[in-house]
């Protein structure tokens, strides 16, 4: 289990849907075992310390040290963001702009995200890396558009981390200069812990979800650069407060811009592929 987040061990597994136009260089870094670095620990026997501690004095108990839980986090995240770096640079070496996409299950993310790739995908270079915890449904939809996607499976785990970015860019050979659009695992929590090495996070929600999403998730909240809240069609009919929405989102970033959508009418697609395009111009490109 991992002390971070406390998911289980992941069992990524990878399954490319559609190759990019073109091979990129080799990604500066080599594959390593999946998640391994990121959950050093290994699982202990059910009974270990029943029969380490079963004889033990109450002052012996009392005098244990404490498990060294915040240490172990430190190391994984640590870990995680030496390769998120390295991730980054990578990036800007190529002129991708990586935006990871955050939010619970059913917020509209992939929905939104293939209407995006429909209407942009002739002008702007696109690719996408899907991740779920089982299934390739998703990637699916994105490769039926001629899109390139790459489908990780992280198993019982329940967010992606830079070393399964890493992994998934050499078989997704994503075509620049354009987006690589990271669909994170559904959740409001844990994805927002680990830097993949993105230069935007947009965190997705919808009126479906009610109003006090950003006051229950703040740390998701408040690392967004942007805050899209979609289906907005259906607001009328839903119980949903938008000047509490706005308050929230106020209350725990001074910084995340808000666009109002819905993905199904297209009602204000056309700010978030301006916030898109302008992002790709000014997409900084290491010599």
């Amino acid at each position: 289990m991992c002390a971070t987040c406390g998911c289980g061990q992941p069992g990524m597994r990878l399954v490319v849907l559609a190759e990019g136009a073109g091979k990129p260089p080799e990604h500066p870094h080599q594959p390593e075992q999946p998640h391994q670095q990121q959950h050093p620990h290994q699982p202990e026997h059910p009974h270990q310390h029943q029969h380490e501690h079963e004889h033990e004095h109450p002052d012996d108990q009392r005098h244990r040290p404490a498990p060294e839980t915040i240490s172990l986090e430190r190391r994984v995240l640590d870990h995680n963001d030496r390769l998120a770096e390295t991730n980054r640079a990578w990036f800007a070496e190529h002129g991708l702009l990586a935006v990871n996409l955050m939010s619970s299950p059913g917020s509209g993310k992939t929905t939104l995200l293939v209407r995006t790739v429909t209407d942009l995908l002739p002008s702007l270079g696109m690719s996408v890396i899907e991740g779920d915890q089982e299934t390739t449904l998703d990637a699916e939809r994105l490769a039926a558009t001629g899109c390139p996607a790459v489908q990780v499976n992280t198993g019982s785990g329940c967010h992606l981390d830079a070393g399964m970015i890493e992994r998934a860019l050499g078989p997704l050979c994503p075509p620049a200069p354009g987006v690589v659009f990271i669909e994170n695992v559904g959740n409001l929590v844990c994805p927002g812990l680990f830097d993949l090495g993105e230069r935007e996070r947009v965190v997705i929600t919808s009126v479906t979800e009610g109003a006090d999403k950003p006051l229950k998730y703040p740390a998701m909240f408040h690392s967004a650069s942007l805050v899209i809240l979609n289906k907005i069609d259906l607001a009328p009919y839903v119980d949903f407060d938008d000047a509490a929405f706005a308050r929230a989102v106020s209350m725990v970033s001074h910084h995340a811009q808000v666009l109002r959508l819905s993905a199904t009418t297209g009602a204000g697609l056309a700010a978030w592929y301006e916030w898109l395009q302008i992002r790709v111009k000014t997409q900084p490109i290491s010599p």
